[in-house]
């Protein structure tokens, strides 16, 4: 169990075949270094245990998660910020067996480039998921990596370029999430007892090895490069201070354009 100042919950059930892992800072959750390092180092832990079939993420209260800390977003602490996140979801579609993913609420910025490096989305009707950095005058570097992934290359620009919020319905429609429950945690987990669980985790590990190889080649590459283009030519720009500052002063941002 994790100790109650802990960012993370995390328990086995299921005679030890299911990781859960519940993300416990209620109600935004932020997934700031403490929980990003959390989450890394639980999945770590476990990633050789012989009779793991399954993760299951999910999070108290009535969100998932706000997303990423802002201040951890600033210039002299985003680098930091960007390795580990990176490194985390880098990880999870490393992971050797299926990752589920249980939404509720808001599941927004670095909060949804989480559930994305998931296998499977479960949401609560009252699901929301965006990635809003470009209304700080950023972008979201893994999303633009993931999501294309996941929803095809204009439904994520739309969602990139503009920075709106999906509703549970739409991205059911989208592919994005693969069930609309009332108790996500309760539908995923029923998915995990009747289609996972009774599998052999020897087996399971290799088939999601030969699906995800090619996926997680491309996803590595790609987040090399926009990692980079996000240090390098983003945050040499004003806007991206600019909107980070009014965000955090509570004001509207002022463009310069450049």
């Amino acid at each position: 169990m994790a100790k109650s100042d802990s960012p993370l919950r995390i328990t086995l059930e299921n005679d030890d075949r299911l990781l859960r892992l519940t993300l416990a800072r209620p109600k935004k959750n932020i997934v700031d270094a403490a929980m990003l390092n959390a989450l890394r180092a639980a999945l770590a832990d476990h990633q050789q245990t012989r009779d793991l079939a399954a993760v299951l993420i999910d999070a108290d209260g009535p969100n998932f998660s706000f997303g990423a800390s802002v201040e951890e977003h600033l210039p002299e602490q985003c680098a930091a910020m960007l390795k580990t996140l990176h490194g985390l979801l880098q990880g999870m579609i490393a992971f050797p067996l299926p990752i589920l993913v249980a939404v509720r609420g808001y599941c927004l910025g670095g909060g949804l480039e989480v559930a994305c490096a998931g296998s499977f989305i479960f949401a609560a009707p009252d699901a929301q998921f965006a990635q809003p950095e470009i209304q700080l005058g950023v972008f979201a570097p893994a999303a633009s990596c993931l999501l294309p992934e996941r929803i095809g290359q204009a439904r994520a620009e739309d969602l990139l370029f503009s920075g709106r919020s999906m509703d549970a319905v739409e991205a059911l429609a989208a592919g994005l999430i693969m069930t609309i429950a009332e108790h996500p945690e309760q539908a995923a987990k029923l998915y995990i007892e009747t289609q996972l669980l009774p599998r052999s985790s020897f087996a399971l590990r290799h088939a999601v090895a030969a699906a995800r190889h090619e996926y997680l080649e491309r996803v590595r590459s790609k987040l090399d490069w926009v990692e980079n283009f996000y240090l390098q030519q983003l945050m040499q720009g004003e806007d991206p201070r600019e909107g980070l500052r009014a965000f955090l002063e509570k004001r509207s941002p002022v463009w310069k354009n450049q």
